[in-house]
């Protein structure tokens, strides 16, 4: 029976082939508990995994030698603690702004200029008061963390001169992976003597030696190379004494000027990799090319920039390169950027190491690393709650250096899965090995967090800090694992993987409805030839493990932490079960009052504005290129915004959506085009009591607009009794005075509330509260506090109520608008679902262009 052959049935969808689903696709299943990071705000695998420091990333061309701060720094979504604090401006025009009130006083410490707000030019900044805010407040409290050695770092640090600091703080918030060219680092304003900043930096150090042997940690051979520190280190390196390699010394160009220099050498080559094997094949036939024709004040760099002794000496560096065939190209880089420096991998991530356990992170930006003290000298009112740092987040070292390595490995399992493409059989293999070896450690760890969580933790405590535990990152490296196995048809393990997953109860609530789906699915359609049949003909084996698939799905109904958004499909698949097992109709179930009703659709016509716009730049053939793409002038492209003339505003051009919404006016509504502004603004109203009600760990910071966990799975489960009891509250209609409440105590303070946006009238508020079936929208609000984060976005774009009138109900209403070529993302037929599965009504709008005009 084990050696046998399962045809797969055609409802599993199942792909002969290796290929996984498309990266969407698993997207949409992993896009569910909060997180640690956002890898983007775009895209990206946004499940809540945290990443390994992403925002250090390696540049091509002209971004290595940015002038630009904003552009050393990639783009990232919010860390959570940024999530929790107020939308202060955080910009250089914000900080130049709170830098203008410094004072003449040289003497202030780092609380007084935090206090009176006073920095001096030269002296002190903000950046560094960041860091050294971050670098203290973990020694004051978690000092534990960190070895003799590591401590001695710290002290060299706090021993460097005010430049020395400033500059290895801005580099630090750059792309630190790379190297940067000294003379195109324009911190003039605050750093006096460039040279000597870098020569500090440089400047080697002597350390006590470690007394601590580091463990490995399971699916990790190693640590990552020069991340430990040795008997010595510095902060940064020189590109004198560092770079010998053509390919790393290439990375200090930008395109034009490696083209330029290919042009010298006579080669030729359209791309970066195609111009570089070119001078290394010319390379190798002109290894005894003289360098001493070749002097740096002949270059443009020399006049710009001042040389270091450290890096003046051409006969040294052409001495330790020798006479490879790569050295002569690499002389000439030399000459083209001048010295270049970057920060030493040992140092920088042992203070990505410190930043982790401030922010609790493991992602920050420039913004990371200002708006925490923006916000603090920022004119803003606050909530009342406790403010609850905890300083045992991480138990031991040992266990935060797990949990680094874990992410780590967490990233190489995503890098094959998701960020590369289609995964071939090997990658799957590598990442079947991964699984391998980490899962007899998630077991260990399993059981150690679940006696702390019965014998340690009060009700609640360790939702939170359970995020910092490798366990949390473990699990789902495991539930990847369960796709792996069930690439490779090894169904049987794969079940018992997700059983054991729905028998823990600590880490990653939020993807109990995905393993009660994928359970339900191998019981109905595997399991049956996969296990004992005791005797049972292969017809009662069958029916035997639909039974159980029907249980699994009753069970993921009943379980309290499975969400929402799974309950329909599990619904379907216990109807579809119960008919194919005969059971009388008495005894099934009857879902009918969560049947949902398939959005109506209306048309509306307006006229729409073409702009008459063509691009500068000329195609191949001498012709001017239309923005429109070419193709039909009067059909806009998909996914582009488009213009129309609004019918109720004296035809004055607006968005399609306001375009509609004209037209529902028309008809007796009102509404807004919040795209979810108003469901927010509802849920912190409705739910303040609830989001700052006193949970550990969660509170910080006095600056908070709401818990770190709110944008994770711990949320809803921490308080699972406080949310219910609301939305009791919410179903039994006493949302209106719940909502007059909060807005009368905050609402002429406009207290920073997460969600709530202080320009909607209350008066609507209360209309539209008053309107809703309670039970209605107690729904749509469960499905926010189980997935706050995820559930933002993909509401309908237009909310729409009208009262009612000669004895008539009111009504509210939401509204998708579609115009042509559009067509509903994942999100939005998930809302749409959950809308109408509670009663709400919805519409999809879709704009048609009864008249085309072009200006």
């Amino acid at each position: 029976m084990l050696g046998r052959r399962i045809a797969h049935p055609p409802s599993t969808n199942f792909d002969e082939d290796f290929p996984v689903p498309t990266a969407k696709r698993i997207k949409r299943l992993d896009n569910v508990d909060g997180s640690l990071l956002r890898l983007s705000p775009e895209g990206g695998d946004d499940d809540g995994s945290p990443r390994p420091y992403s925002r250090r990333t390696e540049v091509a061309d002209s971004e290595v030698e940015s002038d630009n701060e904003e552009e050393g720094i990639p783009p990232a979504s919010q860390t959570e603690l940024e999530s929790a604090l107020p939308p202060v401006k955080t910009d250089k025009e914000a900080i130049a702004e709170y830098e203008a009130t410094r004072a003449a006083e040289t003497d202030l410490d780092l609380q007084s200029r935090l206090g009176k707000r006073k920095w001096v030019q030269g002296k002190s900044s903000i950046y560094v008061d960041a860091f050294f805010l971050a670098l203290e407040t973990v020694l004051d409290e978690e000092s534990h963390l960190f070895d003799e050695a590591e401590m001695a770092v710290f002290q060299k640090w706090r021993d460097l001169s005010y430049e020395g600091q400033y500059l290895y703080v801005r580099l630090f918030l750059r792309k630190t992976a790379a190297w940067h060219r000294i003379g195109r680092l324009k911190y003039y304003g605050d750093i006096a003597n460039l040279n000597a900043a870098v020569e500090e930096l440089l400047q080697q150090h002597s350390l006590p030696i470690a007394t601590v042997t580091e463990r490995i940690a399971p699916g990790e051979s190693e640590p990552p190379k020069d991340s430990t520190l040795e008997r010595s280190f510095t902060f940064a390196d020189g590109s004198a004494n560092h770079i010998d390699a053509l390919e790393e010394a290439s990375s200090l160009l930008m395109l034009e000027e490696l083209k330029t220099l290919a042009k010298e050498a006579k080669v030729q080559g359209k791309t970066k990799r195609e111009l570089l094997q070119a001078l290394r094949r010319t390379s190798g036939k002109q290894g005894g090319l003289g360098w001493s024709d070749l002097k740096r004040s002949e270059t443009e760099e020399s006049v710009n920039s001042e040389r270091s002794a450290d890096f003046d000496d051409d006969n040294g560096l052409s001495n330790r390169l020798g006479t490879n065939r790569d050295s002569y190209f690499i002389q000439k880089i030399f000459a083209i950027t001048g010295p270049c420096i970057r920060l030493s991998s040992a140092a920088l991530k042992l203070f990505e190491r410190v930043h982790l356990v401030f922010y609790r992170s493991t992602e920050w930006t420039e913004k990371s690393l200002t708006t925490i003290i923006l916000a603090r000298i920022a004119r803003r009112n606050f909530p009342s709650y406790i403010v609850s740092r905890s300083t045992n987040i991480f138990p031991s070292r040992s266990t935060l250096l797990e949990f680094e390595a874990s992410i780590r490995t967490q990233f190489a399992v995503d890098s094959i899965l998701e960020f590369n493409g289609t995964v071939n059989k090997d990658g799957l293999l590598k990442v079947k090995a991964i699984f391998e070896e980490v899962y007899p450690r998630w077991l260990t760890i399993l059981a150690d967090e679940q006696r702390k969580e019965d014998r340690v933790y009060e009700s609640g405590e360790g939702a939170y800090l359970r995020r910092f535990s490798p366990a949390w990152v473990y699990t789902r490296i495991v539930h990847k694992g369960t796709s792996v196995l069930g690439r490779f048809k090894e169904h049987k393990r794969e079940h018992q993987l997700l059983t054991e997953l729905l028998n823990q109860r600590l880490f990653h609530a939020a993807r109990r409805g995905a393993w009660y789906q994928r359970k339900a699915l191998l019981e109905e359609h595997y399991m049956w030839a996969l296990s004992p049949s005791d005797d049972r003909t292969e017809e009662g084996q069958r029916k035997h493990w639909k039974r159980i698939a029907l249980c699994t799905c009753e069970d993921g109904l009943q379980d309290r932490e499975c969400h929402l958004i799974y309950h329909h499909d599990l619904q379907k698949r216990i109807v579809k079960l119960e008919r194919q097992l005969n059971v009388p109709k008495r005894q099934q179930h009857d879902f009918g009052h969560v049947r949902l009703a398939k959005p109506l659709e209306r048309s509306v016509k307006g006229t729409r504005v073409e702009k008459e716009h063509r691009s500068s730049s000329r195609n191949g053939r001498g012709r001017r290129s239309s923005s429109t793409g070419g193709g039909d002038p009067g059909k806009p492209r998909r996914g582009a915004k488009t213009i129309w003339l609004d019918p109720l505003e004296s035809l004055g051009e607006c968005s399609v959506e306001a375009m509609c919404l004209s037209h529902y006016r028309s008809l007796g509504y009102k509404g807004y085009h919040s795209e979810g502004g108003i469901i927010r603004t509802l849920f912190g109203h409705l739910f303040h009591d609830v989001l700052f009600a006193y949970v550990p760990n969660v509170f910080q910071t006095p600056f908070q607009t709401c818990p770190l966990d709110l944008h994770t799975d711990a949320f809803y489960t921490s308080r699972l009794s406080e949310i219910n009891a609301r939305l009791n509250e919410i179903s039994n209609g006493d949302g209106v005075a719940i909502l007059k409440r909060v807005h009368e105590e905050h609402g002429e303070r406009k207290t920073c509330v997460v969600g709530i946006d202080w320009g909607f009238e209350v008066e609507d508020l209360v209309e539209i509260v008053g309107l809703f079936r309670g039970e209605a929208l107690a729904t749509i609000l469960r499905v926010m506090a189980q997935e706050y984060q995820q559930r933002g976005g993909g509401i309908p774009d237009l909310f729409l109520w009208r009262k009612g009138e000669s004895g008539e109900e009111g009504e509210v209403m939401f509204a998708e608008v579609k115009s042509e070529n559009d067509r509903l993302s994942d999100t939005q037929r998930l809302w749409i679902d959950v809308l109408s599965g509670a009663g709400v009504k919805v519409e999809l709008c879709n704009a048609v262009a009864e008249e085309l005009i072009v200006r």
